[in-house]
């Protein structure tokens, strides 16, 4: 079945319809406009006046002025624990049924975003744009979108509470598949209710020769780990001998560049790689062309972004936003630069920051990048190195030295009288450290202007330590954090860093090899 033979419901295929001639501006506007309109008898939209800034003359710049920025904690603490405790109309029309659990990649404690129909139906509209966008290039072969699925995401069995049900976004997702989609979807929902990962994967091994899957969707060490155990149990020499379609993987959360010489060693035959940005706060940008630099933004659906030039202006030295930023709107923005987003939605989220930072690659197409987290840095000393550089740095290295490094972290360490970076690499592969370390110095110093400079005065030494694979993987499980959306955070801070040197120091000496 190809994708022009799914029958969408008409609701369904109208909202698919987008006016050509609109352009970003207007199309944002426009959904700032029917975000105001469906939300202003809530709670928020009464004490923020959302019937007054619908009515004025410049509707967004009556928002942006009107309104204070929430972080997860502020808008919390003033309102969505109120929808936690069954309270119709708080934030968004309605009770709040659904919260998706997310703890980032730092903080230990779960965060509880509010999920509701009207953001999972917008998730799965734009889901469609992705896949009909794709579609329409002949390089992407159509037959391949209605064979099997196979989506890693966490339990469909929820958490139940008195007033609502928690899980992974990925989970309440799954959870909620439109009726069309249920005969694709794998691994099926008997097994997309196991709540224990390992148990989890042992079904979807056990029935993998029963799918014709096509694609793959899931974050990158999961959907690796699976591909790996499923060539172990039936002595494969790769994937495609048992799953001759495989044609597509569907990737997010994390970039892939650190796990595509890995990847590409389990596959028999090249597939084309699709980026998505789905976070649980919605689905935010999706990579709708195979030559596109970045991901489009989905601006034209149920969110309205705004951007914060993510500088000493805006943010202190911990990542930490200030009361009053500035803020951009789409046509405001400029290429190359980076920027923390501020997503409002029809799930009650309001100028909220979802704490990743972006570059536009294509302001035309709206296009973008993610280069990290507000938090997820390293400037100890001016240094401003990136996750993106970071990423970038080790595939580089990984493909020159011909190893697959899985997982990495970065934290950032006193070193006498200055500081030092210290790093922790996940391979299996045989390395030298002191080359690896040299190696990595030398590409951040051509992708970083400011690290050049700090490493001659401030930031002294590199110190890396090679450990396997496990090791990173057994401090997720000791975390609670294995499968489905978690991901291990590039750059460790505060509790997250303790916890991880802790566990370092207990762990079987036999699996650190530096």
């Amino acid at each position: 079945m190809a994708l022009i033979d799914i029958k969408l419901p008409r609701s369904w295929a109208k909202a698919l319809q987008i006016p050509r001639s609109a352009t970003p501006k207007m199309q944002q506007l426009k959904v700032l406009k029917k975000l105001l309109k469906k939300a202003r008898f809530t709670e928020f939209g009464q004490k923020y006046l959302f019937d007054k800034i619908l009515l004025s003359r410049h509707p967004a710049k009556s928002f942006q002025n009107t309104l204070p920025v929430f972080n997860y904690e502020t808008i919390y603490k003033k309102w969505w624990y109120r929808a936690m405790e069954g309270k119709p109309d708080v934030c968004w029309p309605g009770i709040i049924k659904f919260f998706a659990l997310s703890s980032g990649t730092s903080e230990s404690a779960s965060k509880y975003i509010p999920i509701t129909k009207d953001l999972i139906k917008a998730n799965t509209l734009t889901s469609l744009r992705q896949l009909i966008s794709l579609a329409s290039y002949n390089n992407v072969p159509k037959k391949y979108v209605g064979k099997g699925w196979l989506m890693l995401g966490g339990s469909t069995h929820l958490q139940k509470s008195a007033t609502y049900y928690a899980g992974d976004l990925s989970g309440i997702q799954a959870k909620n598949i439109p009726f069309w989609f249920q005969g694709m979807y794998k691994p099926g929902r008997k097994i997309a209710k196991v709540k224990d990962w390992s148990e989890k994967l042992e079904e979807i091994v056990e029935r993998a020769p029963e799918w014709d899957i096509a694609f793959l969707v899931g974050v990158p060490a999961w959907v690796q780990l699976c591909m790996e155990k499923v060539i172990e149990r039936y002595n494969l020499k790769h994937i495609h001998e048992i799953w001759p379609n495989l044609a597509f993987y569907v990737h997010g959360g994390v970039a892939l560049a650190p796990y595509k010489q890995g990847f590409n060693k389990l596959l028999g035959k090249p597939i084309t790689f699709i980026e998505t940005y789905l976070a649980s706060e919605g689905f935010l940008a999706f990579q709708n062309r195979q030559d596109a630099k970045g991901m489009k933004l989905a601006i034209n659906n149920n969110i309205f972004f705004e951007f914060v030039p993510f500088d000493e202006n805006n943010f202190d030295s911990d990542g930490n936003m200030v009361e009053h930023p500035e803020t951009l709107m789409i046509h405001e923005v400029e290429l190359h630069k980076n920027y923390a987003l501020l997503i409002s939605t029809n799930a009650g989220t309001w100028r909220y920051l979802i704490g990743d930072t972006i570059q536009f690659v294509d302001i035309e197409k709206s296009e973008i990048i993610i280069t990290g987290r507000t938090r997820h840095f390293l400037s100890l000393v001016g240094e401003h190195l990136s996750v993106d550089n970071m990423n970038t740095a080790v595939q580089m290295v990984s493909n020159e030295m011909n190893i697959s490094i899985r997982e990495f972290t970065v934290t950032g360490i006193p070193y006498g009288q200055l500081f030092a970076h210290h790093w922790y690499i996940a391979t299996d592969d045989e390395v030298d450290a002191e080359e690896l370390r040299v190696r990595i110095d030398e590409k951040l110093k051509e992708l970083n202007d400011d690290y050049v400079v700090e490493r001659k005065h401030a930031l002294k030494e590199i110190f890396l330590d090679v450990l396997s694979e496990d090791v990173f993987m057994d401090f997720m499980k000791a975390k609670g954090k294995v499968g489905g959306q978690h991901k291990f955070p590039r750059v460790l801070k505060g509790s997250m860093l303790e916890d991880w040197q802790v566990f370092l120091a207990k762990y079987q000496p036999a699996n650190i090899k530096i």
